[in-house]
């Protein structure tokens, strides 16, 4: 699974209010629940598991990325949601650096691999420089979906 497969216009937030982690957690989660990709029923639970796996290692992979994930069995298909903090958030990233770009990502519980490939995929496409500036530059979230898919497409 690519980035442009899991987003959609809907699942962006162009400019996340979050000053930290979990705040940048919470706020993309409630955008997935606003999107009707996860049921409001599941909210509690779906926090609970992302901030389980973000506790035991934080997912701030330095050059202001954060990409916090986690499988659950709430969820049918991959979801994710994308943010982007101008100011940055402070996310215990492993280059003390503070995040701009978060991908929260679910996928449904024993699917292993589509998990790691989903993972590698987006981390390979944010390591890019030219994509990171695009995606901070553009004007909103419709502008950052095109940025995506122009770059990471669907398969």
């Amino acid at each position: 699974m690519t980035l442009g497969d899991i987003l959609t216009p809907d699942s962006i937030v162009s400019d996340l209010k979050a000053r930290d982690r979990w705040e940048a957690i919470e706020e993309l989660i409630d955008c997935l629940v606003a999107a009707g990709r996860i049921a409001p029923q599941h909210r509690d639970a779906v926090t609970t598991v992302i901030r389980r796996r973000e506790t035991s290692m934080s997912t701030g992979i330095g050059y202001g990325i954060g990409i916090p994930h986690a499988s659950t069995n709430l969820i049918q298909s991959v979801v994710g949601a994308f943010g982007r903090s101008r100011g940055g958030i402070a996310f215990e990233a492993l280059d003390g650096q503070p995040v701009k770009l978060v991908v929260l990502f679910l996928v449904p519980q024993g699917e292993f691999q589509k998990h790691l490939h989903t993972l590698a995929d987006i981390a390979k496409l944010l390591h890019r420089p030219e994509f990171r500036q695009a995606l901070e530059e553009a004007p909103d979230a419709e502008g950052m979906f095109r940025v995506i898919q122009a770059n990471a497409g669907s398969r």
